[in-house]
């Protein structure tokens, strides 16, 4: 192992660690968004959308990322639509995450009963207040540790970022592993790297999960 080596590509990977987590952060943060909105049509079974929902959660689901970025990277340009490499990591990776946030949001959702939305409009609030003050928030509660998987699979699916020539972790990795043959050295640090950016995720899952237990949340 050599370690002059790791010392002397460390900031590499700490540059590229900032990219992915930058691109990962608003990503997830989309999908949260798409998530949210896909998930209320299908919760309140808006007919139109209902559909078109239902096909955009069965296209991405059964889409690979990878071949998502390759379409927005490489097949639009041939339809005159050019979109910059960190856009088309965002686009592809809140598309993918949408759907997988808007299973998590509707399960969470159909988890509350019914009797609870029945029950507050009949002491005279409006379906916005049962879902502001009644539903969503146990629903989020309930959410909390799927959202929280969802999220660290997303950032571990950032490492096909590389296809399309964003200096991330893994296109880091492999520069050097092509230039130096320092394979051992090179895949050493990438681990460790999507270690630091993934346990403390992990981490407050555990804990958050934990606390929505005793508090009564998820039984």
């Amino acid at each position: 192992m050599d370690i002059g080596f790791i010392t002397k590509y460390v900031p590499l990977y700490i540059e590229a660690a900032k990219l992915t987590l930058r691109l990962g952060v608003i990503g997830i943060l989309l999908s949260l968004a798409v998530g949210l909105v896909c998930s209320l049509a299908l919760y309140y079974r808006v007919p139109v959308l209902r559909r078109l929902v239902s096909a955009y959660i069965e296209l991405s689901r059964n889409t690979p990322l990878l071949v998502q970025l390759f379409f927005l990277y490489f097949g639009l340009p041939k339809v005159g639509i050019r979109i910059s490499s960190e856009a088309c990591a965002i686009i592809g990776l809140a598309f993918l995450g949408g759907s997988y946030m808007a299973e998590t949001f509707r399960s969470g959702l159909e988890a509350i009963e019914k009797s609870q939305m029945e029950s507050a409009l009949s002491v005279g609030l409006t379906h916005a207040q049962v879902m502001r003050y009644v539903i969503f928030p146990q629903a989020l509660a309930i959410s909390v540790p799927g959202l929280c998987a969802n999220m660290i699979f997303l950032i571990k699916e950032t490492s096909v970022f590389s296809v399309v020539a964003l200096p991330d972790l893994m296109y880091v990795a492999k520069d050097l592993i092509g230039l130096y043959y320092k394979t051992d050295e090179a895949l050493l640090m990438l681990v460790i790297a999507y270690l630091i950016l993934l346990l403390p995720i992990s981490i407050l899952a555990a804990v958050l999960e934990r606390r929505l237990r005793y508090a009564g949340f998820g039984n």
